[in-house]
């Protein structure tokens, strides 16, 4: 039996179509309404180009970059957008991994979840609850009682001493 010569043209495309065709099997883009939203205009008006890139363009800081991966004291993590109580300082470890780690947020409703695949492969997204800014992801390797890492960018977040 003979295979079927593929010219250049319809493998191009083939190309062409393999990112509708992957498409297809992911979930469905979900447009999301947060208490605390903002035009884009008043986004980077309230926040310094380094926390627009993490919380609205879903950027990563480097690591060991941010004094709050060090904080010790007592207090509160809340977003850097819009103030939301995120993670209390007893809920925080050192993951060893150069970003502010928490085993849980301070409360069910401080944060939200979505599952994302930009590098390739499922990876659980965590964003502020009340402005949907992105803070950074959560892993299955943090410590008891929830066996969970929320590996947090610190420059998503401010610190409010108790």
């Amino acid at each position: 039996m003979r295979l079927p010569v593929i010219d250049r043209r319809r493998l191009l495309a083939l190309g062409a179509a393999l990112p509708f065709v992957g498409a297809c099997s992911a979930a469905p883009a979900e447009a999301k309404n947060f208490p605390k939203a903002r035009t884009e205009a008043e986004w980077r008006k309230a926040l310094t180009k380094e926390q627009f890139y993490v919380l609205r363009q879903a950027g990563t800081e480097r690591a060991f970059t941010s004094p709050l991966d060090k904080e010790k004291r007592k207090g509160t993590f809340v977003c850097a957008g819009c103030a939301n109580p995120l993670y209390a300082s007893a809920h925080k470890y050192d993951s060893r991994t150069g970003w502010p780690s928490f085993w849980q947020a301070i409360d069910k409703g401080a944060v939200g979840t979505s599952t994302d695949y930009l590098i390739g492969y499922p990876r659980t997204e965590v964003h502020c609850a009340d402005c949907g800014g992105h803070l950074g992801h959560i892993f299955d390797d943090g410590p008891k009682p929830t066996g969970k890492r929320h590996c947090i960018n610190g420059v998503a977040m401010k610190f409010v001493p108790a």
